[in-house]
């Protein structure tokens, strides 16, 4: 049985059905990564960093 799944191929996808892939995504999500951070996130992430420094 451990010798049938060692010689198993894993499943992957070419580069080029990859990229299509990453560009459909981008095309879909691109509104939501230009609109930011909010002010109150960007605060936050502020304190925190300034507490990750001490």
């Amino acid at each position: 049985m451990k010798a049938e799944k060692s010689k198993q191929k894993k499943g992957r996808l070419g580069a080029e059905i990859q990229h299509k892939i990453g560009q459909q995504l981008r095309a879909m999500y691109s509104d939501t990564v230009n609109e930011g951070v909010p002010d109150r996130f960007a605060e936050l992430i502020q304190r925190l960093d300034k507490q990750d420094q001490k």
